[in-house]
């Protein structure tokens, strides 16, 4: 049975819209149940095992895989008919001139370049105070790695690789079409020109192995929600010892009680009596840099006013000074009253005049002469 008579994704045993995990996941288990050590001497089984990754190897690509989605098999055959009786037989030509090498070569021929390791996420949670100081820490991820026991070359130790016998080294073929002679990628070898003479078993001749690795990762002070750092190399190893890719780590910082973080500038509300509001007053705030910052209230104060205690805020990232931070005041009026204090404030308002309050006399003024009372 040869691949183009069965669909990949039937194959695999995922969905259309499956995503790269599942893809991983469901390729591990189908290669592991027909992988030719675990079968000897089952030629449907190898049959099998050999299909399973000649479909992976199209899925895990994104590129590869639009063009499968869209021309199914046609897309990397040799001529023949795609559906509804088209001709698809200069499709290589023209998956080279819309994607480069991603299909075995660019216009200038040649063997197709190693295609480097993918790049990999990692999501990060941070404190707000770790953004503050910046911190070191360790991380576990699994990413794919230069095979121990082939050294990353895909090959079983003892073996070597050896050249094509389909394109002779080439990496490319060529096919007549009428008048034209169309040049492709080599199906056998994948554009590299060579095979291998025995795949590695750890690694089934990627060159590569999934494993858990401990980085350590250092998150700069002043770092902010989304930032993004690269660890360069740090990604999948490329197959048959192409370069790695990177790995790129985004951090989330969380929520602070007591902070809102805007660039550089923290901002926090804080609750004053009327009383502080109506004399002034000195109010201390713990900051991040843990030193107490007094904020001087000035008399007469309303709620909403904020104010700036400079450089007191977040760290400016990789360069030098620090932001502001900025307290909203709210004026908070008294609900539970002694009687002195009734009598205080008793006392205090038979000796208002308006003056002291020129906004709500201003609005009351602006009733008499809309409404005429």
């Amino acid at each position: 049975m040869s691949t183009g008579e069965v669909d990949f994704y039937e194959l695999l045993g995922v969905a259309r819209d499956a995503d790269a995990a599942t893809l991983k996941s469901s390729y591990r288990k189908k290669a592991m149940k027909y992988h030719p050590d675990r079968n000897p001497g089952d030629a449907d089984s190898e049959a099998q095992f050999k299909m399973i990754n000649a479909a992976y190897e199209v899925l895990k690509d994104p590129q590869k895989r639009a063009a499968y989605d869209r021309y199914g098999h046609a897309a990397f055959q040799n001529g023949g008919p795609g559906a509804g009786g088209q001709d698809f037989s200069d499709l290589g030509d023209i998956f080279e001139t819309i994607f480069g090498s991603a299909f075995g070569g660019g216009a200038g021929g040649g063997r197709a370049r190693p295609r480097r390791g993918a790049d990999l996420r990692y999501d990060m949670q941070i404190t707000l105070d770790d953004a503050f100081h910046g911190k070191s820490t360790q991380i576990e991820v699994e990413v794919s790695t230069a095979c121990e026991t082939c050294t990353g070359t895909g090959a079983e130790p003892g073996t070597s690789r050896r050249r094509c016998e389909l394109c002779h080294g080439a990496g490319k073929v060529r096919a007549k079409q009428g008048f034209f002679v169309i040049e492709r990628p080599c199906p056998n070898c994948h554009g590299a020109g060579e095979v291998l003479e025995a795949p590695c078993k750890d690694c089934r001749g990627e060159g590569r192995v999934d494993t858990p690795q401990s980085l350590e990762v250092e998150i700069p002070a002043g770092v902010d929600n989304g930032t993004r750092i690269r660890m360069s190399g740090r990604g999948e190893a490329g197959p048959r010892g192409a370069p790695a890719g990177d790995l790129y780590i985004f951090v989330h910082v969380k929520k602070h009680d007591v902070f809102e973080r805007e660039g550089t500038a923290l901002f926090t509300q804080v609750p004053i009596s009327f009383t502080s509001a109506a004399l002034g007053d000195t109010i201390e705030i713990p900051g991040l840099d843990g030193q107490i910052h007094a904020i001087d209230i000035p008399a007469g104060i309303q709620s909403g006013k904020q104010l700036r205690k400079r450089g007191a805020g977040m760290p400016v990232l990789q360069g030098r000074g620090r932001g502001d931070m900025v307290v909203e005041v709210m004026v908070e009026t008294p609900t539970r009253l002694s009687s002195r204090q009734k009598e205080i404030l008793c006392e205090f308002r038979e000796t208002e005049t308006g003056e002291e309050c020129p906004e709500s006399r201003g609005f009351l003024n602006k009733i008499k002469d809309v409404f005429g009372v």
